[in-house]
């Protein structure tokens, strides 16, 4: 009976080892000559860039060029819940906005308490600081009390700049640069720090200097000829 029972034992063990060697022979048969899947999926293509890479917003100085003050108002209503913008308006949740552009950041006209994560910022609000302030609050000043979230189109954020220029700052709007030129170092600071009536983008050296003298005998000539004192 022991005979017996080892017997069985052995061939069925014996059926077990070629069974596994059988199924490891034919493994490495189908897999012979075989590609295997790389670790990471896909591959790079030379000459693609990557979704955002070489890319960038259209500078401000063109999208105010052609920005639609009626459209920046529309827009500028749902800020109307904290902000008012009329001359001498109060302040409410946020700091009257009357003449904005131009003004001293975190100072403001009213004794608004600005945070000091705005305050700190220092320079003042020049179009290109509203673009990136209305694109991100917490972005350009991070630690500021503002909740806005910020405007995501650049043309919504050129209108609202636009009508926001037009409530008692009345600033010269910047040069828009050329196609695949970048605009000049400087050149929206020099416009927005002009004086009232100061002539803008009048070149330097002696062209300059006759552009300038030709406008002093035009405006000299119509003070002349004015009936006001």
């Amino acid at each position: 009976m022991d005979d017996r029972f080892n017997t069985i034992a052995g061939w069925t063990l014996f059926s077990g080892i070629v069974g596994l060697g059988l199924s490891i022979a034919s493994s490495m048969y189908f897999q012979a000559d075989k590609h295997h899947a790389p670790e990471t999926a896909g591959y790079a293509v030379e000459g693609v860039a990557e979704e955002g890479e070489g890319g960038g917003d259209v500078p401000i100085a063109t999208l105010l060029a052609a920005a639609d003050v009626a459209k920046g108002e529309a827009t500028f209503a749902k800020c109307t819940s904290c902000h008012t913008i009329n001359a001498g308006g109060a302040n409410g949740i946020g700091p009257n906005l009357h003449g904005v552009v131009g003004e001293g950041i975190g100072t403001g006209a009213g004794g608004f308490a600005f945070s000091d994560a705005l305050k700190s910022k220092g320079g003042t609000w020049t179009f290109d600081a509203l673009n990136e302030w209305l694109k991100s609050p917490k972005a350009f000043a991070p630690g500021t009390k503002m909740t806005f979230a910020g405007l995501s189109k650049p043309e919504d954020r050129a209108n609202v700049i636009a009508y926001l220029n037009s409530q008692g700052s009345n600033l010269p709007l910047p040069a828009a640069p050329a196609p695949g030129a970048a605009p000049a170092e400087g050149a929206e600071a020099d416009a927005v720090a002009a004086p009232e009536g100061e002539p803008t983008g009048v070149p330097a050296g002696p062209a300059g200097v006759a552009d300038r003298a030709v406008g002093a005998v035009s405006e000299t000539q119509a003070k002349v000829g004015s009936s006001e004192p």
